[in-house]
């Protein structure tokens, strides 16, 4: 009974030493016998550690472990993460229908950029899906280029949001100066016409945390603009929390970096 203890504790402090881990060095945590079973070690960890980060009671991370970076990676592109953005999406679908829209045209639709409607995974790749640090130059010299393909399932909710009659605002805190012209040659490329407006982080939020800087934007198209935000789709919480919320939020996964 002690030496099985024992062994339950050695399990447990394995699992705490796992989450603190910062080298590089390529972990094998497979697996670990304990009383005759084979214990998956890093399969159980980052599902449960994907699960915390996507109900945001993980909060300020940087980097994801570098023990679960097999599993972020079979997760974006192995066919589940695309599955998840599906059925997300259908119920966006069902909750559109519902809504009956007014005939003044001040009913409105919010969308973020980056991995919402935009796929950023080209370049996560090279990045070992957010195992490796955020790095600003890198992340504008990819933006810049303006090849970040559409994300199917979002492509096909913005062509329901124009065709029901919605006015489809694309938010993303991508600087203006320097993104303004390449992300709204991207997004034409990739099929998004009709929004009714890209706004960018101007000189005037520059430093504001991105829940900070678009709970403004939001209060500056209900207040002084007179919009009624039916539904606000993002990656992060940080696009869906603060204040002026949408009538619905809807959360995307992205289990690579997060956005305070």
């Amino acid at each position: 009974m002690i030496f099985n203890t024992m062994k339950r504790q050695v399990l447990f402090l394995i699992l705490v030493l796992s989450r603190t881990v910062t080298s590089t060095k390529k972990f094998d945590h497979s697996s670990l016998r304990i009383d005759g079973r084979m214990v998956e070690l890093s399969l159980s960890y980052c599902l449960s550690w994907r699960l915390a980060v996507e109900t945001n009671n993980i909060k300020g991370w940087r980097t994801i472990p570098i023990q679960c970076l097999h599993h972020v990676e079979a997760y974006m592109i192995g066919g589940q993460y695309e599955s998840d953005l599906d059925l997300i999406v259908d119920h966006i679908s069902s909750y559109i229908d519902d809504i009956i829209l007014s005939d003044d045209g001040l009913d409105a639709w919010i969308l973020d950029v980056d991995d919402t409607c935009l796929s950023n995974i080209f370049y996560y790749k090279g990045k070992r899906f957010g195992v490796d640090p955020y790095d600003p130059q890198a992340f504008k010299e990819w933006a810049s280029r303006g090849i970040c393909p559409a994300i199917p399932s979002i492509l096909r909710l913005f062509f329901k949001l124009i065709e029901r009659g919605f006015k489809v605002f694309l938010i993303t805190g991508r600087d203006e100066t320097t993104f303004a012209q390449p992300t709204l040659h991207n997004l034409h490329f990739q099929g998004f016409f009709g929004f009714e407006r890209l706004i960018l982080r101007s000189e005037a939020y520059k430093g504001q945390s991105g829940m900070v800087y678009k709970s403004e934007i939001r209060r500056k198209l209900v207040e002084e603009e007179g919009f009624r935000i039916w539904g606000n789709v993002g990656d992060q919480w940080s696009d869906l929390h603060g204040q002026f919320l949408a009538n619905a939020s809807f959360k995307l996964p992205n289990p690579m970096y997060f956005v305070p």
